[in-house]
């Protein structure tokens, strides 16, 4: 049988399955008479790894260093310490870096700034929200703003970095790298 149909003066390709064990977008099913746990119960905890401690998903690690860095830009500006917003920055960073499952460090790993500018860019318009001149008193305190805070963005950035490195950042850059050129997954020397 030909793998091209005529359809209409029209040549149209058959498609291919693909049988591949990780194909792109492919749906893995579980064995037939297997039961798979609903999340959250004892068999498969929703949010504690392996060793029952607590893990955050990628996302949830970055919604966590925006968070904390919108309410410390907040208080900051309350107390005009802008120590505060650097310091809670660095601590989220850190935290996240800890609390992130292995397997998201990648995405987590160049998020920290991007973070922090949309927390800050959030707080300084909502601090400036009324006042005459709007976007330049808003560009203006987001210079100032990030002025003031960059040496902990740097501080924060790199720990995330230090710490995803011990954590098996270097096998997720390869893995990720696998995927993209369409390579089989590198199995660990024995």
């Amino acid at each position: 049988m030909s793998q091209t149909r005529e359809y209409a003066g029209m040549a149209t390709r058959k498609p291919q399955r693909m049988d591949h064990p990780r194909a792109p977008f492919s749906v893995q099913r579980a064995p037939r008479g297997s039961v798979a746990p609903a999340a959250g119960t004892a068999s498969e905890p929703a949010a504690a790894g392996a060793d029952g401690r607590v893990r955050l998903t990628g996302r949830g690690g970055i919604l966590l260093i925006g968070v904390v860095s919108l309410l410390s830009t907040l208080i900051a500006h309350l107390a005009s310490i802008p120590v505060i917003s650097g310091a809670a920055f660095t601590a989220a960073c850190v935290v996240a870096a800890l609390l992130v499952r292995p397997t998201d460090l990648l995405s987590l790993t160049v998020s920290p700034p991007l973070a922090y500018f949309t927390a800050a860019l959030a707080a300084e318009t909502a601090l400036t929200l009324g006042e005459t001149g709007f976007s330049r008193a808003v560009t203006i305190a987001m210079a100032t703003r990030l002025a003031d805070v960059a040496p902990s963005l740097f501080l924060g950035t790199a720990l995330v970095l230090v710490i995803a490195v011990f954590r098996g950042l270097p096998s997720n850059i390869r893995t990720f790298s696998d995927e993209v050129n369409g390579r089989r997954p590198r199995t660990p020397p024995k």
